[in-house]
């Protein structure tokens, strides 16, 4: 069948709407009428050319959908035509040592994506045409492995839940299941994009009784408040980490998030730490990217680790998640700053960069 996708074809240039050539699900695939998608820094990395996904082209991007079941392989046994479900880049096999072992974040079976030698998902005139992250949600419909999507309730509205696919699952689980964060302690969020934005509230849900966000756009201020931030630094005026520490008393924060993937960030995430303190590098560098601090800058027996999408089991935690919405404890709705269709996507980017939006999400109703 044909559909209509956002196509990126050469670095620093706008994604093309084209026409592509989508096949019929097999095995345990299943075929999803994309409902809407959020537009991730993810994807914008990869148009950019920083490095961090080096692909093939042509690609279709987006990995932050949801949609609506349209048909099934023969062996799927996870959902039905007709549900709702939401994808997720954390597609799992279940039977790898990190899988049974409760990390299926960090799954190592490649099971997900179809193999090199059998028929591309998508192709144009009988050439593949890449799927990223074995999703590709800039396209009107996806075909995806059933490990990639989880059932959600369908009175849950479609356009919120594909930010729980990532940038919100990535953040929340980031302060609640990556950190260690308990009640009452102090938390600094280094970025206030989507991921930094849900760091912030999952900080607030998680009981921090401190929240200083961090983001070099002013306009960001708001936004970090109406998350559940008790404090703004604009990086772009003062200095980050003699801020945190002014605000802490002197003493640092128990916990700071790198949320945006930058070196420079990574060492004043750091150089904030209290004493125990632990920094979560959220953001993920390019491959060659290094991070140096001096060794007087970090506290005594402080930790620095890393977070891979909020250390989610996504099948349980997206309903989760979804829960704190609907019970008002988890905001999504101040989370889409701005909506468009899919031939809006490269305005997307651009809000993106000019950091005017937490999140943009295109629909396709």
């Amino acid at each position: 069948m044909q559909i209509e996708a956002a196509v990126f074809r050469k670095v620093h240039e706008p994604l093309t709407l084209e026409a592509i050539d989508l096949d019929q699900p097999r095995g345990r695939e299943v075929l999803v009428r994309t409902v809407a998608t959020g537009v991730c820094h993810s994807d914008l990395h990869v148009v950019d050319g920083v490095g961090r996904f080096p692909l093939d082209r042509p690609i279709v991007l987006g990995h932050e959908g949801a949609g609506i079941v349209e048909a099934a392989g023969p062996d799927v046994t996870s959902v039905r035509t007709g549900d709702h479900v939401v994808a997720c880049l954390s597609g799992f096999c279940g039977s790898c040592a990190q899988c049974l072992s409760g990390h299926p974040n960090l799954c190592t079976g490649a099971i997900v994506a179809r193999n090199e030698s059998e028929t591309p998902r998508l192709s144009l005139k009988g050439q593949p045409v890449r799927q990223f992250l074995s999703i590709s949600s800039y396209a009107e419909k996806m075909l995806l492995h059933e490990n990639s999507v989880v059932r959600i309730d369908p009175d849950l509205p479609l356009d919120r839940a594909a930010l729980v696919g990532c940038g919100v699952l990535t953040g929340v689980g980031a302060a609640l299941r990556s950190s260690g964060l308990e009640p009452g302690q102090t938390v600094a969020v280094f970025g206030c994009g989507g991921v930094g934005l849900s760091i912030v509230q999952g900080a607030r849900i998680g009981g921090a009784r401190q929240i200083i966000a961090i983001d070099q756009f002013a306009q960001k201020e708001e936004m970090a408040k109406r998350a559940g931030a008790t404090d703004f630094v604009n990086s772009g005026e003062d200095d980050p980490v003699q801020a945190v520490r002014a605000l802490t008393g002197g003493l640092g924060v128990d916990h700071a998030f790198e949320a945006v993937g930058i070196a420079k960030l990574c060492r004043q995430a750091i150089e904030s730490l209290a004493i125990r303190g632990t920094a979560t590098i959220v953001g993920v560098l390019p491959p060659d990217a290094t991070i140096e601090f001096p060794w007087m800058a970090i506290r005594p027996e402080c930790k620095v680790q890393t977070s891979r999408m909020g250390s989610n089991r996504f099948r349980m935690d997206i309903p989760l998640y979804l829960d704190f919405y609907r019970q008002g404890r988890l905001n999504l709705d101040d989370m889409v700053t701005k909506r468009g269709r899919l031939s809006d996507i490269n305005e997307a980017f651009r809000a993106m960069k000019a950091g005017e939006v937490a999140r943009t999400v295109l629909t396709f109703d």
